[in-house]
């Protein structure tokens, strides 16, 4: 598994873990780890995740990949590493091990790539419905390829769009914030059909399409 932190502007704005396998890094909503800027290639980069070893790959020749200061097409990561992305930069860290070691490196590259020249990539719609207060019935659009919810000091939350569905995780753990009863804690966990998200004891609901 590995963690990936995107800052911008020295600001931390969305944090995900990874398990084993291909992330797809990039602006366009299809991508694992979105980033909105157009300093940012729409299929920029790939991170191969494997048990011994993660390794980064450049995707678009016009946009470039700098990790640690240098400018690369492929380069092994290690713990802490800084990719930087036009303004945006993300941290990497390893974390344990998730699973065996399936394919070789080479050949998870050309499955990347098959994926990337024929566009299978799956778009959702989703949307979320205030369950009380003084918003109750409202329902929140999740149009966006990262959507933030909660308020600083009370628990604020990201829900991300990515091509198996969408996933939710904590960006600021200050309050009480739930999934079906069950603290979200440091977990991105995908997020199902009328599921229940609590943040500051303001109620929704999940609805995917």
């Amino acid at each position: 598994m590995a963690k990936l932190t995107v800052f911008f502007k020295d600001k931390a704005i969305h944090s995900h873990i990874f398990e084993n396998g291909i992330v797809h890094i990039g602006r366009d909503e299809t991508n694992d780890l979105t980033i909105d800027s157009l300093a940012v290639a729409p299929a920029h980069a790939a991170i191969i995740i494997r048990d011994n070893d993660c390794v980064i790959k450049q995707l678009n020749d016009e946009f470039p990949l700098i990790v640690n200061g240098e400018r690369v097409k492929t380069c092994n990561l290690n713990n802490n590493d800084t990719l930087s992305m036009g303004k945006h930069d993300i941290i990497f860290n390893t974390a344990a091990s998730a699973g065996p070691i399936s394919r070789p490196i080479d050949e998870d590259v050309k499955s990347l790539n098959r994926e990337i020249e024929s566009g299978l990539y799956t778009m959702h719609s989703a949307n979320l419905q205030v369950l009380n207060g003084n918003n109750i019935g409202k329902i929140l659009q999740l149009k966006n390829a990262m959507t933030r919810l909660g308020h600083n000091g009370s628990g604020v939350i990201a829900i991300s769009k990515r091509k198996d569905g969408y996933f939710v995780s904590v960006l600021e753990n200050s309050g009480i914030i739930t999934v079906n009863n069950e603290p979200l804690n440091d977990k991105l966990l995908k997020l199902n059909n009328n599921d229940i998200l609590v943040i500051d004891n303001t109620s929704l609901q999940f609805f995917s399409n």
